[in-house]
């Protein structure tokens, strides 16, 4: 188990135990802890492993038992399997670099009579299946994923009771030692507004539908209401399925058809365009992985004067001349998210008031990965390229600094929404 953490929905899980329902053996579960990963701090440690110690309590209930191996997975796995006597591995999947190592890595290290399986738990449609290539954009890959829908977004059986457990079941996680394994940034505080747990996160799915779904397709890009699902954190650490909230969602089509086209847009089309961009592009994280007429463009306009050259620490702290752009990095580092529309606006400003294309896309990653709960994520990528690089975009009017990637400004959001009363709730001090 690593980015899908959940017993129910959860096609890797279930694939697992069908196996080992046929050759009737016992099943377990393993999750593999590293000390530090990115950028992620205690605030996204800490959500994490709360989560799992709901996933082991879960499995143990279901006689399945629970491991939390501490190391790399290719260090881990591989004598583990032997001490067990176990002859299969079946794992999520994850587009990024690190995951895609440790899988290889491990791979490397396993016998080769152990057959290893990896199963796309996360997108409705296997990325792979989805498309077998980089596509250039949502219109490209849109059509590809709706044709496929109906094969693929179907209810879940339940995850059972495995009827061969083994002799003995593990002792329980001593999560404290495991708090004291982690090497990581302890300043950045935990939130209270997100709780672990698919329990909490089907709670926020039920208050979304319930309360805020008919307002989402006209006022999603109005950081003042309350329209957004706020799903994101346990669609990040694979607290709850994607599936599931879209199967709910779609029980609400009579009453909110638009807002319900419109999520399903964003949470299925544009989050597995985001996991075929990290997939299929190596520099899913660089200037290098943009399109051609962005890195000319920006090239370009390299050496253009920017109005304001700010410091990592500078934006860090908020304290730039912009109070919208400071109150989203309040918002930010206070609560763990940013409203979707200012994260665009807020990534561009970056772009305008750094040195280069190359330090903006660095400063960008690392405070959101940093701060947000759904930090290192492929949407977090896709959505500094697309506002720093132009990914899955077009060109646009050439100006300065920015070239031909869209350009956004102060007096745009005055015009969409109420920039002061944003800027009143999140004001800096």
């Amino acid at each position: 188990m690593s980015r899908d953490q959940r017993t129910q929905d959860n096609w890797a899980f279930l694939y697992a135990q069908r196996l080992a329902l046929k050759l009737k053996v016992p099943l377990y579960v393993c999750f593999c802890l590293r000390p530090q990963f990115l950028e992620a701090t205690i605030r996204q440690f800490g959500f994490m492993m709360k989560g799992l110690a709901i996933v082991e309590k879960e499995c143990r209930d279901l006689d399945i038992p629970f491991y939390l191996l501490l190391g790399e997975a290719s260090h881990c796995i591989p004598p583990f399997l032997k001490s067990h006597n176990i002859g299969g591995v079946v794992t999520d999947f994850a587009p990024l670099r690190t995951p895609m190592k440790w899988v290889e890595d491990l791979k490397k290290n396993l016998p080769k009579e152990i057959p290893f399986c990896q199963v796309d738990a996360h997108n409705i449609v296997p990325c792979w299946v989805a498309s077998p290539k980089l596509e250039y954009g949502a219109r490209t890959i849109r059509s590809k994923i709706h044709k496929q829908l109906d094969e693929f977004l179907t209810e879940f059986p339940p995850l059972v009771k495995h009827p061969h457990s083994p002799e003995k079941m593990p002792e329980e996680t001593d999560w404290e030692k495991a708090d004291s394994y982690l090497e990581v940034n302890r300043k950045v505080a935990e939130v209270s507004w997100a709780k672990p747990g698919a329990e909490s996160g089907l709670r926020m799915l039920e208050s979304f539908c319930e309360k805020r779904l008919k307002y989402f397709s006209s006022d999603r890009n109005d950081p003042n209401k309350q329209a957004l699902s706020n799903l994101s954190p346990w669609f990040h650490f694979g607290q709850i399925s994607v599936q599931r909230c879209i199967l709910t969602v779609k029980l609400y089509r009579s009453k909110s058809n638009d807002s319900v086209n419109a999520f399903i847009e964003e949470a299925v089309v544009r989050r597995e365009l985001a996991d075929n961009f990290c997939f299929y592009n190596p520099h899913y994280d660089a200037v290098q992985g943009t399109n051609d007429w962005a890195k000319k463009s920006l090239d370009l306009h390299r050496k253009d004067k920017r109005p304001y050259l700010y410091s990592r620490d500078q934006l860090e702290q908020s304290k730039t001349h912009d109070d919208l752009w400071n109150a989203a990095q309040t918002q930010l580092v206070n609560e763990g998210k940013m409203h979707g529309f200012l994260r665009m606006y807020w990534a561009k400003k970056i772009l305008e008031w750094t040195k280069s294309p190359e330090d903006a896309l660095a400063d960008a990653i690392y405070l959101n990965d940093k701060y947000n709960l759904d930090g290192r994520d492929p949407n977090g990528y896709v959505g500094c390229m697309w506002s720093i690089c132009g990914i899955h975009d077009q060109g646009w009017a050439e100006r300065e600094v920015f070239g031909k990637i869209r350009y956004m400004n102060y007096q745009g959001c005055k015009r969409k929404f109420d920039v002061p009363a944003f800027v009143r709730k999140y004001k800096h001090t």
